[in-house]
Parts: C-alpha cells; sequence; structure tokens
C-alpha cells in the first residue's frame, strides 16, 4: 500500500500534558535543580533571618536591655547573615541557570538530529523558514522557563511558605490569616488566565513560524525578486504575515498584561489589611512593635511572590506551548529508516550490482506515478543511461537507490541485498551522488570537495586530483585564495557549472562503488561536458554508474541508456541501436543536434 504524508497539523494540546513533558525534560537535571533549591533555602531563609532579628532588635532597644555591644553583635550577626546569603545566590544562580542552559543545549542538538532523520517526504510539506522557528522561538521560550521561570517559581514558593509560617508562629495567626485572605483567589484566575494565554502563545508561534517562512523565501531568492520587479509585492505579502503576527502578539498580551494589575490589586489589599490590623494589635497591646515591623517586612517579602506568580505562569505557558509544538515535530517518525534487524554492508566487499525489480513508485497517493514498473540490471562496472524530459521519473530513481524515498511496490537490490533491509548509512556510503541542485556549505572549496564524516581523511594532493578529474582544477587555481577560498552562501560567488564541478568532486573523491550523476553536468556547456566525461572514463569503468541527463551527449557511451516518460520506460538500448529504431530518442538527438549547430552559428 502507498504510504500517505501530510503536513502534521499544529494543534495545541491542554497545557497539562504539554506541561508534564516540560517538568519530565526538567527532571533530566534534577540534582542540579535540588541543589540549587537548597542554596536557594539558604538564602531565602536568611532574608526571613534578618527580619526577625531586626524585630527582635527593635523590642529590646524598647525595653533598655541591649547595651552598645550587643547592638554591634546583632549588626555583625546581619553582616554574616547577608554574606551567606551572597553565596547561597551565586551557588543557585550558577546551578539553575547552568542547568537550563544544559537542557537549552540538548533540546536543540535533539531538534537538529531529529530533523536531520526526518525522510524528504517531510520537507516536501515543510518550509524551512518555519521550521527554523522551532529552534530560534521555541526552544529559547522552554529555556527561558527552566531559567528565570524555575529560579522564580522555587524562590516564591520558599519565600511565600517562610513568610506565611514566620508570620503565623512569630507575631500572630490571626493576623497572618486575615492578610493572606485575599490571596486565596490568585488560584482561579491564574488558572482562567493561564489557559487562554497558553492558547494564544501557540497561535503567535504559529504565526511567527509563517514570518520566518516569508523572509527565508525572500532573502533565499532575492535575486528573482529583484529580476521581475516583485519588491513591492513581495513587501506586501510579508507586510500581511507581519501584521498577523503583530495582532495575534495582541491579542495575547490582552491576557499576559492582566496578572501584574491583577496581582497588584491583591497585594494592595493585603498590605491594607496587614498595616490596618497590624496597627490596632500594636496599640491594643497584642503584639509588640518590633513584631509589628517583623510582620511588615515579612509582608513586602510576600510581594515578590506575588509578582512572580504572573510572571512565572506566563513563562510556563509560553513554555508548554512552545513545547506542545516541538512535540509535534519530535513526534514524527523518520518514514524511512533502519529495520531492526538491518544488514551492515561491508565496504571492502561490495561489488556494485545493482538491480530494480518492478518499481513503482508516487510521491503522494493523489499524484501520478513517478516510477511505474521499471526493472534494470547493472553489473559491476558498467554504465546506464538514463534520459527523459523533466518530470519523466529520472530523479526519482536516484532518490529510490538511495533509500531518500522507499518504494509503494517492487525492489531495489544492490549486491544481491535488498536495500530495505541494509544499514542506511552502510548503503549510502557505498554510492557517491551528484544531486541536481549543486548545493555548498558557506565553507572553502576545499572542505566542500572533502565533506565526508572524517574531513582530514583526503589530503590536499586527494582534493586537487579530484577537481582535475571534475576540470575544476584550473578555475580554482584562477581564485587568489585557491582551494581555501569562501564560496558563500549555498556557494553563491561561484557560477552554475563550478558549483556544479564541486559537487562532482565532492562525490569522486570518495571512491565509492557505485556513482549516481543527476543532471550534473547540466550548467557546463558541452565541449565542458565531453571533457569532463572523457576523463572520467577509465574512473567509471570500475565502478559501476548511473547517468541520470536531459542530453544525449551525456549518456551516448553508457552501455545501456532508458529513455523514460511519464515514469516509465519507453525505449532502452545502446546510442546506435536507439538511434537506428528511430524513436523518441531519435528525436530527441536530431533536436539537440540542431540546438548545438544553431548556437555555433550564433
Amino acid at each position: 500500500m502507498p504510504r500517505s504524508f501530510a503536513r502534521p497539523a499544529l494543534r495545541i494540546p491542554r497545557p497539562g500534558p504539554a506541561l508534564r513533558s516540560l517538568l519530565a525534560l526538567l527532571a533530566t537535571r534534577r540534582w542540579q535543580y535540588l541543589l540549587g533549591m537548597l542554596a536557594l533555602c539558604v538564602s531565602d531563609g536568611g532574608q526571613l533571618a534578618i527580619a526577625r532579628v531586626v524585630g527582635r532588635t527593635v523590642d529590646a532597644l524598647r525595653e533598655g536591655g541591649l547595651d552598645a555591644g550587643g547592638l554591634q553583635r546583632r549588626a555583625l550577626a546581619i553582616v554574616g547573615i547577608a554574606v551567606t546569603i551572597m553565596g547561597a545566590r551565586y551557588a543557585w544562580r550558577l546551578l539553575i541557570f547552568g542547568s537550563s542552559r544544559a537542557i537549552e543545549r540538548d533540546l536543540r542538538q535533539r531538534l537538529h538530529d531529529h530533523l536531520q532523520r526526518l525522510d524528504a517526504r517531510f520537507y516536501l510539506e515543510n518550509k524551512v523558514g518555519a521550521l527554523m522557528a522551532f529552534a530560534t522561538n521555541d526552544v529559547p521560550a522552554i529555556q527561558v522557563a527552566a531559567a528565570s521561570g524555575m529560579m522564580a517559581a522555587l524562590d516564591a514558593v520558599l519565600v511565600f511558605w517562610g513568610a506565611a509560617l514566620m508570620m503565623a508562629f512569630t507575631v500572630s495567626w490571626q493576623l497572618a490569616l486575615v492578610v493572606l485572605l485575599p490571596l486565596c483567589l490568585l488560584s482561579p484566575l491564574s488558572y482562567l488566565l493561564g489557559r487562554r494565554l497558553h492558547k494564544r502563545y501557540g497561535e503567535v508561534q504559529e504565526s511567527f513560524g509563517h514570518l520566518s517562512e516569508r523572509v527565508q523565501e525572500n532573502v533565499s531568492g532575492v535575486r528573482v525578486v529583484r529580476g521581475y520587479v516583485a519588491e513591492a509585492r513581495e513587501a506586501a505579502r510579508f507586510g500581511a504575515a507581519n501584521e498577523d503576527y503583530r495582532r495575534r502578539f495582541s491579542e495575547m498580551l490582552r491576557y499576559d498584561v492582566a496578572f501584574d494589575p491583577l496581582i497588584g490589586l491583591l497585594a494592595g489589599i493585603s498590605f491594607s489589611l496587614g498595616l490596618g490590623l497590624g496597627g490596632w494589635m500594636v496599640v491594643d497591646g497584642r503584639i509588640s512593635l518590633g513584631a509589628y515591623i517583623s510582620f511588615n517586612t515579612y509582608l513586602a517579602m510576600l510581594v515578590w511572590p506575588m509578582l512572580a506568580l504572573g510572571w512565572v505562569m506566563n513563562l510556563f505557558q509560553r513554555a508548554t506551548a512552545s513545547m506542545a509544538r516541538l512535540e509535534t515535530v519530535l513526534g514524527i517518525a523518520p518514514a524511512v529508516a533502519d529495520r531492526p534487524q538491518a544488514q551492515a554492508l561491508p565496504q571492502e566487499q561490495l561489488r556494485g550490482q545493482v538491480t530494480l525489480r518492478d518499481l513503482r513508485f508516487r510521491y503522494r497517493p493523489d499524484l501520478p506515478w513517478a516510477v511505474e514498473g521499471l526493472s534494470v540490471d547493472l553489473s559491476p562496472g558498467r554504465t546506464l543511461g538514463i534520459l527523459g524530459r523533466t518530470g519523466s521519473g529520472k530523479s526519482s530513481i536516484a532518490g529510490l537507490l538511495l533509500r531518500v524515498f522507499d518504494p509503494d511496490e517492487g525492489q531495489v537490490f544492490l549486491d544481491g541485498h535488498d536495500v530495505l533491509d541494509l544499514r542506511l548509512a552502510d548503503l549510502r556510503a557505498a554510492i557517491a551522488y551528484v544531486p541536481q541542485d549543486a548545493f555548498l556549505f558557506s565553507r572553502t572549496i576545499a572542505e566542500n570537495i572533502a565533506f565526508d564524516p572524517r574531513p582530514e581523511a583526503y589530503s590536499r594532493a586527494e582534493i586537487a586530483a579530484a577537481a582535475r578529474l571534475a576540470d575544476l582544477a584550473d578555475d580554482v587555481e584562477a581564485f587568489a585564495a585557491g582551494y581555501d577560498t569562501i564560496v558563500g552562501e549555498r556557494g553563491v560567488t561561484l557560477s552554475g557549472g563550478q558549483r556544479q564541478r564541486v559537487c562532482l568532486a565532492r562525490a569522486l573523491i570518495r571512491e565509492a562503488r557505485v556513482l549516481i550523476l543527476d543532471d550534473a553536468l547540466s550548467a557546463v556547456d558541452t565541449a565542458t561536458e565531453a571533457r569532463i566525461l572523457a576523463a572520467l572514463k577509465p574512473y567509471l569503468a570500475a565502478r559501476t554508474a548511473i547517468l541520470i541527463a536531459s542530453r544525449v551527449s551525456a549518456v551516448r557511451d553508457a552501455d545501456e541508456i532508458l529513455v523514460l516518460d511519464e515514469g516509465r520506460v519507453v525505449e532502452r538500448g545502446d546510442h546506435a541501436g536507439l538511434l537506428a529504431a528511430g524513436g523518441a530518442y531519435f528525436r530527441l538527438y536530431e533536436r539537440q543536434q540542431l540546438e548545438a549547430a544553431l548556437e555555433i552559428l550564433a
């Protein structure tokens, strides 16, 4: 049965499951957080102790039971507690903030590695700009919650309960109960606001992904935009996406900014009750002045937990929404992966026998077959040419050989092994591939040619030899920096033909048993193509080669040539036999010969 693939819908789940996932992520650094919490206990306990010492000192001074020496000792005690608080604060910041950065690193690495494993179908349905938003927006949102959010949450809990208990047991439990009563409203109100904030933040992140898509496409395609004088139209499209992001962010802010005023109101009520009732209790002689001062210090300390609550709710709602978005991507299983009992393929024993048996493949169930009923038996050391117009299925065959896609029906064999039973790493190590899209990294020419899991595996002499074989050496030597020339993003500083030849050299240097060239010389002129193919003859004689092209000149020397149309083989044979048949190959040959003659006359 053909597989279907659809872009995963961004459905933000309830905060509960996402919050549990976030907490599970934080639990990977639980020991650091526990040590940080102990340091927080010391720090917050020190602040409570200072308030207690100040209150007792005031009472002692009023009663005349404290001399200068006693006052100095208490002052030094406060200094000592402050030094302890300083050390504890340094420790918890180091532990909690350091843990958050480690979580961010691990999560970003996990996202990167997962995206590398996902199959080509996923990238056909998802744009790079939207995927980049996961790493640039969602992962940092989780890091902030793991750092500032965890710090504020732990600190708020410790300070709140510490101050509340000190109020109740060292001053008056009745006064503490009255003052803390307004804070009971915080939980239900925070829950209602939090649910709405969670939903809105998910929409904001999705909108940011669309905005990133527009930026990525317009920056990457800036030459096309300028060439078609489409700056105004693209600016309008970007403006619409930008406005959508602003609008959604504004909708989120309606709930986000409601936290602080709400908490400020409740804090004001608590302070008024504390000052009024506490002052009356001092006048009535129920509590001492020192106890009242301590109580107000504790009450002032409660302001931070109340303010922190809104901030923490904000951070964690954002983080849970981001966690849900990330899990949407991380939960997608690669459609192409190693089977449980995948076999190793020793490279030293590889001969290069390639067999395709009754292959059928299409990109989606609603699309026509890209490859239909293809069978080929290619012996080691022989060359297969594949010719056809655009969209005839040529590149799809290369994708099936490399397991970029898996066939819907039929089998692909390498040295008698079904490629589905082989380890992906071994299969792809056995095949050197030059794709139709000549992609280069923003590195030097030498680094692009020696692109390998072990870059040091190739010497500069081997790099130069591969460049000569690809007819690139003269071009490189003309550059001031030679092989150390930086090619720029996607090789923008090189011509199309130079980019293709760098990619060709990258494949040739591997000396794999199977070589696939997917229209790898389309950007060079026919004379350069002929020179490269002539130089490659001894190289190709020792390995199995598949030459995919749209020009007859690129495949004419192949041992067998397949002519494709709409995924089916309409003609097959060698160059001479296909010309004699007078079919599609002959007509294409005649047309291209005429085009070449007209170019010479021009």
